[in-house]
Parts: C-alpha cells; structure tokens; sequence
C-alpha cells in the first residue's frame, strides 16, 4: 500500500479552509443536530495539534448540551510517558465525577488513543468515534506523517501499542474516513466491521475532517445515541451524496 501523493499533504490543509468556511456557514442549521444529554465528551487531537485545533467541535458539542473536554495534555507529539499515565487518570477521573461513561472523539493520532483506551477500560467508554484514525501497522509506509513520528520515538513510551489492525471493542465504535485523504492512506482507517463497529466515508480532507460539516453530522447523531441501545449510522436522504457507508473489509 503507498503513501497518498505528497502534492496531497501540501494541499489537503488548503482544502481544509474551504471545509471550515463551509461549517461556519452552515452555523444557523446546528439547530438540526442530534441533541446531546449533559453527557461527558472528550475530544483528543490528531498528531502534532493541540486542543485549539478541536476547538470549533468541542464548542458544536457543548452547544448541543454535551459537558465536552479537550485532552489537556499540549502538542500531540505521540505517546509520550506523561500521555501514557495521564490519559488514563483523566477519564477515569472524568466518568466518575459525571456518574457515567464518557464519550470519545479522536481525530487521526487522537482516535488511536480513544481507541486504546476503550479496549482498556471499557467500562469508562460509551462509544468511540475516530476522524481519519489509521488502525493498520502498514500505515508506517502509507503515510505522509510517518517520518516525523519516527523522528519523535525517543520522546515516546517504548513498546506502547498503538495500533491494533481495527479489531471489534467492546464499546461501539464509528470510524469516519475520507478517500482523498492527504496524510494517511484511507485504506489504514477501516475498520473490522461488527454489530457494534462500522465504516463511515465523507467527501473532504484530513485536516478539515475535526469541522466538515458532514462528519460533525455524524458526531453529533452517533454521540446522541442511548447508552445500550447503539444502532448503525442511518444516512439522511440530504447527505447521501456526500456520506457513505465503506463496505465491509
């Protein structure tokens, strides 16, 4: 499997502009969103970003009544000793506080952590949903961000596990992909298929996937959905040109 074209990675944050004054102008339609419940959220960012990066979702999602959290934990450089611990500490500490399970969001680098985690303590997760997050270790040599991990591996945990080839979890889990992603091959991002788990494709880029108004469409509606009673995404008939569902792998 090869790496997307590098002329992909150099334009894909350009793309990811439009993909951001689209939502922005489709602000006054939020109120057609799937409502959340008060439950916890917590959103981790994609490799080298920060919680400003998240911050339009997370402020979607608090508007939509969700109690929404960055990660807290600065640049994602990868899995460094200090994310290793407190990532852990930090969900635990927040579904206690809230009395129930949190919701995650990851985007990229951040859904292998929501992932890892739910497979931990899934007793701490309601339901997992990941932005263009690679599951498959062949993603080494089919990704423009590659070579900047490897450069990070003295800083990272040795012999953490990140990726696990997109196993079924015990929680539900929804990963959303794009096709003409720029970063990573959208190939690494699907996952196995399960009565819990499904493939979500969307028109649009890696970098804009955190505000493409179509993937906030499907946070919103998977995030909504009543703890125990998960059911598959269902597309509606006015974003069925540009959300589909990935056959199964």
């Amino acid at each position: 499997m090869k790496r997307p074209p590098i002329i992909g990675a150099i334009v894909d944050p350009i793309r990811a502009s439009g993909e951001f004054a689209t939502s922005m102008g489709l602000l006054p339609f939020r109120s057609r969103l799937p409502g959340g419940n008060g439950g916890p959220a917590i959103v981790y960012p994609g490799f080298m970003a920060t919680d400003r990066s998240t911050g339009p979702m997370r402020r979607i999602l608090a508007s939509l009544g969700y109690d929404v959290h960055g990660w807290g934990l600065g640049r994602n450089v990868g899995p460094t000793e200090r994310v290793t611990q407190e990532m852990p500490e930090r969900l635990a500490a927040l579904a206690d506080a809230a009395d129930q399970p949190v919701r995650l969001v990851g985007w990229s680098l951040g859904g292998v952590y929501a992932r890892h985690l739910a497979a931990r303590r899934p007793d701490l997760v309601a339901t997992v949903v990941t932005l263009g997050t690679p599951v498959r270790s062949d993603v080494t040599e089919a990704s423009n961000a590659s070579g900047l991990f490897r450069l990070l591996a003295p800083v990272h945990t040795p012999g953490h596990p990140l990726l696990d080839e997109g196993t079924p979890l015990e929680v539900p889990v929804t990963a959303i992909h794009t096709r003409s992603d720029g970063i990573v091959h959208w190939e690494t991002c699907v996952i196995e298929t399960a009565p819990n788990a499904e493939n979500l494709r969307v028109a649009g880029s890696h970098t804009g996937l955190g505000f493409n108004p179509a993937a906030v469409y499907v946070i919103a509606d998977r995030l909504a959905q009543t703890d125990g009673a998960w059911v598959p995404f269902e597309v509606p008939r006015f974003y069925r040109g540009v959300i589909r569902h990935e056959p199964p792998r």
